[in-house]
């Protein structure tokens, strides 16, 4: 027993020090991207696909690597992943120019869609049903220490020298725990051979599909941050990526050998779990890609400074996660997710009503406030999510749940910058000069977040109102 325990700790140790170095990574490169736009003589805009295109990539790849994980080896997929994203920081710290900055972030999203994919499927294999909502809040836990040290190391490093360091910072830090990794994890030795035969019959027409719609629906934010000009053809794309990606699902549900298992994407509980993470990283992650934008760019915040404002959510999230990660094991994990929503939602009105100038009084309750929304509904939704499949499903369905988190995330970034822009036609850089548009562009953005997070709340409480009259029915039963 004692044994089990230990090996047990070391997989949570090596998978929570990767989402350690992915949260760390994702959060610094959001408090870069004002002083990169200006190193790179770039737009505000355009700097805003330093971050998109990682998200996008890592999205597009994510079902897939779960599924190779599921049929070859989930060890194996994650440490490989580990080995790209080393590679992929390198290659953007050292970039020339922002072609290259781009070309490095794809390679390292590719790694991350490598760890994200696996993570929760590496937990569902050692850890029982009773246990899996603690281990993946420790897992939560790193990724809000990585949150944390994000803007709080990237926000000193790009204060006292170069935005580079953000980057470089992660090869050390990478290589150490992927010697770790190839230490703990048990990985079989796969011949490429073994590799190209379990992965040949596999439904690539399907992925295709998917990949060309996700890149189509994404592109057509560029278009909509160009202003009314642009609407009609970012209208047209955003319309036409969506249903290739949706026919991309239809098309492999029918094959005869999708990545998605049918009775995974058929399982209604699964899907509405997954489908309110989506929404709740949304709304999550336009509060991170605006608020760099608030504090530096218009109201003239040092990188640090702004890097400790922000990392207040993540330092909520690391007290309240644990918490909610035992009483998700104790308590109905249903109800937990419609509080988490209700705080959540409550946090981005407080957005809405932001002052123009810095009033630290009325800045720091709605961060801290979405930080305890988030901590409290992801622990129980994970444990849900990962409670709703049979263990054999477990790679595929983590790396759907890590999927509807990229996807959010990325929807949420694209939807967050698209929209604020496209309401302040003509201007490349935000600066204190464009006043009280970007204000009042920035209320709006977060007035549609808020009733985003109304339709996520909408859903859980549904979910809940039906557990317990399924509860009920059975305590009837029991009774007659």
């Amino acid at each position: 027993m004692a044994e089990s325990r230990g090996k047990n700790l070391s997989i949570i140790i090596v998978l929570g020090l990767f989402s350690f170095l992915t949260a760390l990574s994702g959060s610094s490169t959001n408090l870069a991207i004002p002083k990169i736009a200006i190193s790179m003589d770039i737009s505000s805009s355009m700097a805003t696909w330093i971050v998109q295109i990682g998200l996008i990539t890592t999205a597009i790849l994510l079902v897939m690597f779960g599924h190779i994980g599921d049929i070859l080896s989930k060890d194996v997929v994650f440490l490989a992943g580990g080995l790209a994203f080393l590679v992929g920081s390198a290659i953007t710290g050292f970039a020339p120019d922002f072609v290259i900055i781009l070309f490095g972030r794809v390679i390292q999203a590719i790694g991350s869609a490598m760890i994200m994919a696996n993570s929760m499927g590496i937990v569902t294999e050692y850890f029982p049903d009773k246990r899996r909502a603690e281990a993946l809040a420790m897992i939560s836990m790193f990724i809000s220490v990585g949150s944390i040290s994000g803007p709080g190391i990237g926000g000193f490093i790009i204060s006292a020298a170069s935005w580079r360091w953000i980057y470089w910072i992660n090869i050390p830090l990478g290589i150490l725990v992927l010697w770790l990794g190839f230490k703990l994890l048990p990985v079989p030795r796969e011949s490429w051979a073994h590799v190209r035969e379990v992965t040949k019959g596999a439904n690539w027409t399907g992925q295709n599909l998917f990949t060309l719609g996700i890149i189509i629906f994404f592109l057509s934010g560029s278009f909509f941050q160009s202003g009314r000009s642009k609407l009609l053809m970012g209208l047209a794309f955003f319309v036409i990526g969506g249903a290739i990606t949706i026919y991309s699902f239809i098309q492999d549900d029918k094959s005869n050998l999708p990545w998605i298992a049918p009775e995974v994407l058929h399982n209604r509980g699964f899907m509405t779990s997954i489908f309110a993470l989506m929404l709740v990283m949304l709304v999550n992650s336009v509060s991170n890609i605006l608020m760099p934008f608030y504090l530096q760019s218009y109201n003239g915040m040092s990188p640090f400074m702004s890097g400790l404002v922000i990392m207040l959510q993540s330092v909520t999230m690391l007290v309240t996660t644990p918490f909610a990660g035992v009483l998700a094991d104790r308590i109905n994990r249903e109800l937990m997710t419609v509080v988490g929503l209700l705080i959540l939602m409550i946090s981005q009105v407080g957005y809405a009503f932001f002052p123009q100038n810095l009033d630290m009084w009325r800045i720091i309750p709605p961060i801290v406030l979405n930080g305890i929304g988030m901590a409290i509904f992801l622990s129980p939704n994970n444990a849900l999510t990962m409670g709703m499949v049979d263990k054999k499903m477990s790679g595929i369905a983590g790396s759907l749940n890590s999927f509807a988190r990229t996807l959010g995330m990325t929807v949420g970034i694209s939807f967050a910058s698209s929209m604020l822009f496209f309401q302040l036609p003509g201007v490349t850089r935000i600066t204190r000069a464009v006043g009280d548009r970007f204000i009042q562009a920035f209320y709006n953005v977060f007035w549609m977040a808020t009733a985003i997070s109304a339709i996520a709340l909408a859903v859980v409480l549904v979910r809940y109102l039906g557990s317990r009259k399924n509860a009920n029915k059975v305590v009837a039963k029991g009774s007659e």
